[in-house]
């Protein structure tokens, strides 16, 4: 005669095969009841289980995880933010509608976030005010647990205030709130960098091709390299930097007028990579020898056209990956209630390639 003990056991066992094979007809119908009967383990355990929690034996994890691989569990995310009060995911919002700097700043966030952890809802603004405050409403309305936002340039913006329910975090433009939390690259610091290699390659008369004024990122580059020629006893050839646009054909004229005015020229910073492209250009019109007679080093590192140059191009890195990891970074700590202010810098890096050293 069977005990009550061991009827229950053998009816357990009756049940998991019918449940497995059920929930393979139909894999959207498996619950975390069947997960836990399959697995042998009470629902509270499984659910720790799969939840990552410490306080579940390690071959009971792997007991859980394989039953929900089986019957291919897909977890109530409805129902787990319920749970923890949270939707699981960020807004980004962006200002940069061609990507150029928002993609690494989202890859960046998003590896800091961790895979399957945090999602993050990409939202294009477009350098509009009333597209920005939409797509705040509607991730709002989805209950994201934070925001980063990300400027079409790297100037102070205006804030989105004190009174929203969730944290910001400001990437690339800083918050004209010093109480807000905002990442930025230290642009003062690039021009210094920029400087300092051209410096340390021997070169004495440096002229410096920057981009549009009225961008805050360009007279700050050109800050950080007129400081650092002047800590060395030198000016900047000119006296001060040529300003124009963010363009090839300006790289290519503000380079043709210096080696007019200025024939003895060296060394060349540019405000960015597309400048340096269009210097290299006229250099080699002229017949001045890269990086023999004139050393040149531009901006951004963006890869595709600083490794297409000829020769290929040293550039000065901002991170904007590590900007997009230090601001998700800051938003997952202010969501447990750590709140950062003020504007944090990251530190560039130079990527040497030919245009600078032979």
């Amino acid at each position: 005669m069977l005990t009550l003990q061991s009827r229950r056991r053998r009816d357990l066992e009756d049940t998991v095969p019918r449940t497995e094979a059920a929930a393979r007809r139909n894999p959207k119908s498996a619950t975390l009841i069947d997960v836990a009967q399959l697995a042998r383990v009470s629902v509270s355990t499984a659910s720790k289980a799969l939840n990552g929690r410490s306080d579940v034996a390690e071959t009971t994890r792997e007991r859980v995880v394989e039953a929900a691989r089986r019957l291919n569990f897909v977890p109530n995310t409805l129902a787990k933010s319920l749970q923890t009060g949270r939707s699981g995911t960020v807004g980004l919002i962006t200002h940069d509608f061609d990507g150029r700097f928002s993609i690494p700043l989202l890859m960046g966030a998003e590896d800091a976030f961790g895979v399957n952890k945090v999602s993050v809802l990409l939202c294009d603004a477009r350098g509009d005010a009333i597209r920005e405050r939409y797509h705040l409403d509607v991730l709002m309305q989805r209950r994201v647990d934070g925001l980063i936002i990300v400027g079409a340039r790297p100037d102070t913006r205006p804030t989105l205030g004190r009174g929203l329910p969730v944290p910001v975090v400001y990437a690339y433009a800083p918050s004209d709130d010093p109480e807000d939390c905002s990442i930025v690259s230290d642009n003062v610091a690039a021009g210094d960098l920029g400087v300092s290699h051209l410096l340390a390659a021997g070169r004495r008369h440096v002229a410096i091709i920057a981009g549009d004024t009225t961008y805050g990122a360009a007279v700050e580059r050109v800050h950080g390299a007129k400081r650092r020629l002047s800590e060395a006893g030198l000016e900047s050839l000119g006296g001060d930097a040529f300003f124009g646009s963010w363009t090839e054909p300006w790289g290519r004229a503000a380079m043709r007028t210096i080696l007019t005015q200025y024939p003895e020229v060296d060394g060349v910073l540019c405000g960015n990579d597309q400048i340096a492209r269009g210097a290299l250009d006229t250099l080699r019109d002229e017949g001045r020898r890269v990086p023999d007679d004139v050393s040149v080093v531009g901006h951004d590192n963006w890869e595709i056209l600083a490794t297409g140059a000829r020769p290929t191009l040293t550039s000065i890195e901002m991170n904007l990956e590590e900007i997009g990891r230090l601001a998700a970074q800051r938003l997952a700590e202010a969501m447990e209630g750590n709140v950062s202010h003020g504007v944090e810098y990251m530190a560039p890096h130079l990527v040497v390639r030919a245009s600078s050293v032979a």
